[in-house]
């Protein structure tokens, strides 16, 4: 197949989980035989951070403007199996115009954000990547989340056949690595600092960092506002380069994920760096949302925790007991959630989508 793809940026990981998601996949996608070409506008913030232009298996056209890109937008669609539009991309709405007036065989629009998308709904403000008239013109509408978001997609935005597509990881680049003193600590945290996951990194980090003085906690990101509540045993990495993040997390003993508030309520979301963490080989401490036990099990594979009590708990374990939980996560990481795992899927799903058509049109005449 030869699958045309308007996204937000792959050519930097910088702050931007797309890329790494779509890194993976157009390999993978190559590997198995298919085309991907890649629509990019150039923006200022992710030019100044380009991490890479070449990747095995994606042509990627980065075009400073819709009105320049266009041309070659319909030319390559023209010819394509699959034209999918993803959310963010900062020309959603006239690529989505230019895909649902094509005649390509399937028109797909891929909301890597659903929790997002819904809760900009519920609170009336506009969803930019988004056509007017929702997403009742694609033939496939795929969610990086499950569960309920599925209805909320076909009942509020129209979407008929819907189907999730979640993270995953790319295992060559998140592997185990060699740790770095400068990162060594207990428990360690890699994320951009965001408000509606504050509360929970208080509770799971912050807490438990007060009530043990002798342990040594590290935070890598970004944007962590002057009156961040820090204390002398919490340690900070500033801009932490995505080539370092394996290292980073096999420099401390547990690592934690905290969940974004709109992905941890409507469940079923999980994050790359999930993925990411457990295919590094560390122990994982998370907070608990509904779904999560699809991914990794309770206990045996992954640490759920809902209060600093439950952190302490964890970081009394032994490293025997440690290593058996990052062992057990990482190899439900490699057979199940791999951007091998994930491209599979996606054909398997276009395929799925394209024989249903047919029989409808077969059922219609």
């Amino acid at each position: 197949m030869k699958i045309v793809i308007f996204g937000l940026s792959v050519s930097s990981s910088w702050g931007n989980g797309h890329a790494t998601l779509w890194r993976g996949l157009c390999r993978e996608l190559g590997e198995l035989g298919h085309r991907v070409v890649f629509f990019e506008r150039n923006t200022a913030w992710y030019e100044s951070t380009r991490d890479a232009v070449d990747f095995p298996g994606c042509n990627l056209q980065i075009y400073e403007s819709w009105e320049s890109a266009v041309g070659s937008a319909h030319r390559e669609v023209t010819d394509a199996d699959v034209a999918m539009v993803t959310s963010y991309s900062p020309d959603g709405v006239p690529a989505c115009e230019l895909v649902l007036g094509s005649h390509v065989s399937i028109r797909s629009f891929y909301d890597l954000d659903t929790p997002v998308t819904l809760a900009r709904l519920d609170t009336g403000n506009p969803v930019e990547y988004l056509p007017l008239n929702g997403l009742s013109g694609f033939d496939l509408v795929l969610s990086y989340t499950g569960g309920g978001a599925l209805t909320s997609l076909q009942q509020r935005l129209g979407a008929c056949r819907v189907a999730p597509l979640y993270g995953s990881v790319d295992p060559e680049v998140h592997r185990p690595a060699e740790p770095v003193p400068d990162f060594a600590g207990d428990l360690s945290y890699l994320g951009t600092y965001a408000e509606d996951r504050q509360g929970t990194l208080e509770q799971l980090l912050i807490d438990p960092a007060r009530q043990r003085p002798d342990c040594r906690f590290i935070i890598g990101g970004a944007q962590y506002p002057p009156n961040f509540p820090w204390t002398e045993n919490i340690f900070f990495v500033r801009h932490l380069p995505p080539a370092l993040h394996p290292a980073f997390y096999c420099s401390s003993r547990l690592t934690l994920n905290v969940t974004r508030s709109p992905m941890a309520n409507m469940g079923y979301c999980p994050s790359g760096r999930l993925f990411e963490a457990a295919s590094c080989g560390v122990p994982i401490v998370s907070d608990a949302w509904e779904g999560i036990e699809t991914f990794y099990a309770p206990g045996s594979e992954i640490l759920l925790c809902r209060r600093a009590e439950d952190v302490l708990n964890a970081l009394s374990l032994t490293d025997a007991e440690l290593s058996a939980i990052a062992r057990a996560a990482r190899e439900r990481t490699l057979s199940e959630h791999t951007a091998r795992h994930r491209a599979a899927e996606l054909v398997n799903i276009l395929e799925q989508t394209t024989y249903s058509r047919s029989a409808e049109q077969i059922c219609g005449e």
